[in-house]
C-alpha cells in the first residue's frame, strides 16, 4: 500500500466529495418534492391525472439512469432548436443534466414509493379527519402526507442510499466526483487498490452515516407505529 500517494491525494478525493455531496443535495431536494406533488396525482381516481403519471414513472424506473444521463448530457444537444433556444444555456452545463437526470430518475421512484404510502393509509385514519370537516387540500396537507411519509421512510431510505451510489456516474459528464478523482489517481499512478480502495472507503462512509441517519428518522417517526406491532405479538409462555 502506497500510504505517501494516498496522503497526497487526499485533497483531490475531498473536493470530489464535494461534489458528491452538492449533486445528491440538490437532486433530493428537487426529486422529493416533485415526489409529493405527483404522487397525489397517481393516487387519483382522474385517469387524465394519474395515467400520464404512471406512464412517466413506468418509463424512467424501466431505463437505466446512466441512459438517462447520456440522452440529456448528448442527445438533445444534437437538435438544432435546443441548441438556438434559452435552454442551451442550461443543457451545455454538465451539473446541469446530472441534476436534471438524477431529479427524474429519483422522481420515479420516489412518487411511487409516496403513492404506495398514500394507498396503504388506513381507512379509519381518512373517516376521522372527515368528520372533523377536513376535505381536499387539507386532508392531504394535514393527515395523509404526514401519516404516508412516516410509512415511507424505510423504503425511501433506499432510494436515497440508492441515489448516492448512483452519483458515482456523473463523472461520466466531466463532473469531478469522487468517482473521476478515483479514476484520475488511478491514471496517474496505475495503482487500482490505493485509487478505488479510499473512492470505496468514502462511500461506504457516506451510506453508513445516511442508514444511520435514516434510523433516527424512523426512531422518531415511526414510534407509534412500532408500539402498535409490539402489542399484537403473542405472549410468551
Amino acid at each position: 500500500m502506497e500510504w505517501n500517494i494516498v496522503i497526497d491525494s487526499l485533497p483531490q478525493y475531498v473536493g470530489g466529495l464535494k461534489t458528491t455531496l452538492g449533486l445528491l443535495a440538490i437532486a433530493l431536494a428537487s426529486s422529493f418534492g416533485l415526489a409529493i406533488l405527483l404522487s397525489v396525482g397517481r393516487v387519483s381516481n382522474r385517469l387524465w391525472v394519474s395515467k400520464p403519471i404512471w406512464l412517466y414513472t413506468y418509463v424512467f424506473r424501466g431505463t437505466p439512469l446512466l441512459v438517462q444521463l447520456f440522452i440529456i448530457y448528448h442527445g438533445l444537444p444534437q437538435f438544432e432548436w435546443l441548441r438556438e433556444s434559452w435552454a442551451w444555456t442550461y443543457f451545455k452545463n454538465p451539473w446541469f443534466c446530472a441534476w436534471l437526470a438524477f431529479t427524474l430518475n429519483s422522481t420515479a421512484y420516489t412518487t411511487e414509493i409516496f403513492a404506495g404510502a398514500l394507498k396503504a393509509t388506513p381507512v379509519g385514519e381518512i373517516e376521522a379527519a372527515r368528520s372533523y370537516g377536513l376535505n381536499g387540500f387539507t386532508l392531504y396537507t394535514r393527515i395523509l402526507l404526514p401519516s404516508a411519509l412516516r410509512r415511507a421512510l424505510p423504503q425511501y431510505s433506499n432510494e436515497v442510499v440508492g441515489l448516492m451510489h448512483a452519483t458515482a456516474i456523473a463523472s461520466t459528464v466531466t463532473l469531478v466526483d469522487i468517482t473521476r478523482v478515483a479514476r484520475d489517481v488511478y491514471a496517474n499512478y496505475l495503482l487500482v487498490t490505493e485509487s478505488f480502495g479510499v473512492a470505496a472507503v468514502i462511500y461506504f462512509i457516506l451510506t453508513f452515516s445516511l442508514a444511520g441517519l435514516f434510523y433516527l428518522l424512523e426512531r422518531r417517526f415511526m414510534r407509534h407505529l412500532q408500539s402498535q406491532v409490539q402489542s399484537v405479538q403473542p405472549a410468551r409462555a
